[in-house]
């Protein structure tokens, strides 16, 4: 795929053009519900997000100027939408834990090795289906997503605080998954 037929198809989705969002939507599905599938593991609430979030894509497309890539674009439109539908969701509603919880980070050991070994995808996003929801929203944000504590705590309306010691419970409990510890004890 070329950057021209790229470009071509994102000035027809400009024009509402159906044959180019769907070679948009054909070309990135996958890659984007992979996205979404890192924020849920239920796999109809992904479907959901990713497609209210193409239909953000396309509503939007004039938004998007050519500065920086078009996949990067669509990636913070996908987040942003996944994030919205975790909030939307009171039965996976945030836990907002308040700052007085930073001393739990006190004591968590810097990221170690994990015994020289390499876990496939497979296995990272089926401990990341561990994590309680506010967990393995954190550590998207922060790890995949490149957020700063500052922004997660605004785009999830936690304290910083929490943000810091939800990424530290997060980590260590994906060490403890991924480790295969029989007695999987997950803080939440």
């Amino acid at each position: 795929m070329s950057e021209n037929e790229i470009r071509r198809h994102i000035e027809g989705c400009k024009n509402r053009n159906r044959l180019s969002q769907q070679w948009v939507f054909e070309r990135y599905y996958r890659l984007m519900f992979g996205l979404c599938l890192r924020y849920t593991s239920d796999k109809d609430r992904v479907q959901d997000m990713v497609q209210e979030g193409f239909l953000k894509v396309f509503t939007n497309i004039e938004g998007y100027t050519s500065k920086g890539s078009f996949e990067g674009w669509m990636r913070r439109i996908m987040v942003n939408t996944a994030i919205d539908s975790i909030r939307k969701h009171k039965a996976e509603r945030m836990e907002a834990t308040e700052d007085v919880h930073l001393e739990m980070l006190v004591g968590v050991e810097e990221e170690e090795e994990i015994g020289g070994r390499d876990f496939t995808v497979k296995e990272i996003l089926d401990a990341m289906g561990h994590l309680s929801p506010s967990y393995r929203a954190v550590f998207n944000l922060y790890v995949f997503d490149n957020y700063s504590h500052q922004e997660i705590s605004e785009k999830l309306g936690i304290s910083v605080g929490a943000s810091k010691s939800n990424l530290a419970k997060a980590k260590r409990n994906m060490r403890t998954i991924l480790l295969g510890s029989n007695k999987l004890k997950i803080a939440k």
